[in-house]
């Protein structure tokens, strides 16, 4: 994994990125509790790999059933000192590598994370033998929009991002990675989520439209969408 922007002395990510997206966290729990309830796997297990903050394992905490254990991992300090504040019974955070470790679960978390690491292919087949479920968000960054305003380069910059998918590509992947699809469905973040700019107020128009009538044509031509996808 490229570390440097997350353990860097002078907390890199931490300025470039403030509350650590803790603010997307209600939502992004939202998805993964609507994708549980599509699939009724029943965990009493969940890590989280790339915890950040832990506002998500947080949220899934108040809301799932209570003899559920839940445990989160990111290497970044930073990170962890922020989620150390909402450890409780059955929450805790660990500041090491997930893969390091010899405990097994029954579901693991990588929300945004797979897309931030260096050898991503090694990374998700060492992942497939650590769970019986996982759950993944990836963002879909290859968008006829996002290229034609080069903001791949920014967000490579800003947020540590790697490598760049299309629905297509981030489910072949997870194949290529000896994964079996159960189910998946897009995320739109940039229309749930309160626009933080004044361009991306006017772009929520003709994204709602096109993503009602054709979603994988919005994805592709307009972005800001992502994919959750339950996986065994």
């Amino acid at each position: 994994m490229t570390e440097r922007i997350y353990t860097d002395e002078n907390g890199e990510y931490l300025k470039n990125n403030p509350s650590w997206h803790v603010e997307d966290s209600p939502w992004k729990a939202q998805q993964i509790v609507k994708m549980l309830g599509r699939n009724p796997i029943n965990p009493k297990t969940i890590v989280e790999i790339g915890c950040g903050a832990g506002e998500i394992l947080n949220q899934l905490h108040l809301s799932m059933e209570e003899n559920i254990n839940f445990t989160g991992y990111d290497i970044s300090l930073d990170a962890i000192k922020l989620a150390k504040l909402r450890e409780k019974e059955r929450l805790e955070f660990k500041q090491e590598n997930f893969l390091d470790t010899n405990q097994k679960v029954d579901l693991l978390l990588m929300i945004d994370v797979f897309e931030h690491v260096d050898d991503y292919l090694g990374f998700l087949k060492t992942c497939k033998n650590k769970s019986k479920y996982s759950i993944f968000h990836i963002p879909l960054d290859i968008s006829v929009q996002e290229i034609l305003r080069n903001k791949l380069i920014e967000k490579r910059n800003s947020v540590g991002h790697l490598h760049y998918f299309t629905k297509d590509t981030a489910l072949a992947t997870l194949v290529d990675s000896g994964y079996e699809i159960v189910d998946f469905f897009y995320t739109a973040g940039t229309l749930d989520l309160p626009r933080k700019t004044k361009k991306s107020k006017i772009a929520v128009l003709p994204r709602k439209l096109m993503f009602k009538i054709n979603q994988d044509l919005a994805a592709k031509v307009l972005g800001g969408f992502s994919l959750l996808v339950l996986a065994k």
